[in-house]
């Protein structure tokens, strides 16, 4: 009985951890960007047009309940989508994706967002989280993959 109800609790306090972290706009902006691929803080501040301390204040939140996961290269940061499975988030990021292509916000972060990788495709500028993309064997730029997908539905 006493791990039937640590489930139970457990089970619940995940929902609840969730949904925390799916309540701000920037931490949904942030979710947006990153179910693209990983990205250093500079650039995102350059995408969703924020302060640094506004993003890390809000990637160190979604880090803390396991959302996010980061990596250190070299000065730069990166942030990316834990591996970790969630399907409260799964879905959420499902429907995030559907609303991104018709809410203004979302749609501008993506169209910058495919700008600043097309720049670091024509070597305009460097992104520690492509050159860590490359060093793992990866090839495929995502920048015509942004412009290309659709909606997998809520």
């Amino acid at each position: 009985m006493n791990i039937l109800l640590f489930e139970y609790s457990q089970s619940r306090m995940d929902i609840i951890s969730t949904y925390k972290c799916l309540c701000d706009e920037t931490r949904l902006r942030i979710l947006n960007v990153l179910k693209e691929g990983p990205l250093c803080v500079c650039h995102l501040q350059e995408v969703l047009e924020v302060g640094q301390v506004k993003i890390s204040k809000q990637l160190s939140y979604l880090k803390k309940y396991d959302v996010l996961k980061s990596k250190r290269l070299n000065n730069w940061n990166i942030y990316e989508l834990a591996d970790k499975s969630n399907s409260i988030l799964e879905n959420n990021l499902k429907c995030l994706q559907d609303c991104s292509q018709e809410m203004g916000i979302f749609k501008n972060d993506l169209e910058r967002l495919e700008s600043l990788l097309n720049r670091i495709d024509l070597g305009e500028i460097s992104c520690p989280a492509e050159i860590e993309k490359l060093s793992r064997g990866a090839t495929s730029s995502r920048s015509h993959q942004i412009k290309n997908k659709k909606g997998l539905g809520c």
